[in-house]
């Protein structure tokens, strides 16, 4: 398995113990994808998933640099347009660090805005 797929496959276990339901996994659009797609009873979550398999060179939430942030806001626009929701969207981001036979979850809750002018 891949280490992406299986960062997606933990995260995804560990929403759904937190109360959210998984709406849709990699959603593409033209301009990229959306790892995981949520809700709970607030928000609709759009959650991108990093995955490494060590703590060192800095957090894996890093590498959501300003281009990655772009696209990801365009497809969030696309699921947007074409499918209707009534909660309030939300970015989350989720790091899993793979140890050996363990993992750890960072789970950054509105990781970024919508600040960015597209």
């Amino acid at each position: 398995m891949k280490i992406g797929k299986l960062g997606e496959d933990i995260s995804t276990k560990y929403l759904e113990k937190h109360g959210f339901c998984i709406i849709e996994r990699n959603f593409h659009s033209r301009y990229g994808e959306i790892d995981i797609i949520c809700e709970n009873s607030d928000y609709i979550v759009f959650v991108e998933v990093k995955t490494k398999k060590s703590s060192t060179y800095g957090c894996a939430c890093e590498r959501v640099d300003f281009h990655k942030r772009v696209k990801i806001l365009k497809t969030i626009e696309t699921y947007l347009y074409n499918n209707e929701v009534n909660k309030q969207p939300r970015i989350d981001v989720i790091e899993v660090v793979l140890f050996r036979n363990k993992f750890q979850i960072n789970h950054i809750e509105n990781a970024f805005d919508w600040g960015i002018n597209l």
